[in-house]
């Protein structure tokens, strides 16, 4: 009877103090900033393609989300005007002028990557 004792307690107590159970938890919450966060809009690192431009190994891309419109500059990649692209910045830069296209960019990202996630 002791020992059955025992052993109840003892799977109770795992049942309340497991790491699964903080891990379950977690994820809800997680989940529940994943929806505010696709109800509010796009991240800051994401945006849809509202135009593009080439460039010897760069894919130039002009992106909007609900945040603003601004450009990035990536690995060249195949991408098309209202996809939704996803980067990893790497660099910022203010007045940037391209020989290339014969313009300056008031402000450009220079991503590492970027995928797109349609």
């Amino acid at each position: 009877m002791k020992t059955a004792y025992l052993a109840t307690a003892f799977f109770i107590g795992i049942l309340f103090f497991s790491p699964l159970s903080a891990l379950a938890e977690n994820a809800g919450a997680s989940a529940g900033a994943s929806a505010a966060g696709s109800a509010t809009g796009m991240p800051a690192n994401e945006g849809k393609v509202l135009s593009t431009l080439d460039a010897p190994g760069y894919t130039y891309m002009e992106l909007a989300n609900t945040e603003k419109r601004f450009w990035i500059a990536a690995p060249t990649m195949r991408v098309k005007v209202g996809d939704r692209v996803r980067f990893d910045q790497s660099l910022v830069m203010k007045n940037f002028n391209s020989k290339t296209h014969n313009r300056t960019f008031k402000e450009i990202i220079f991503a590492n990557s970027a995928t797109v996630i349609n």
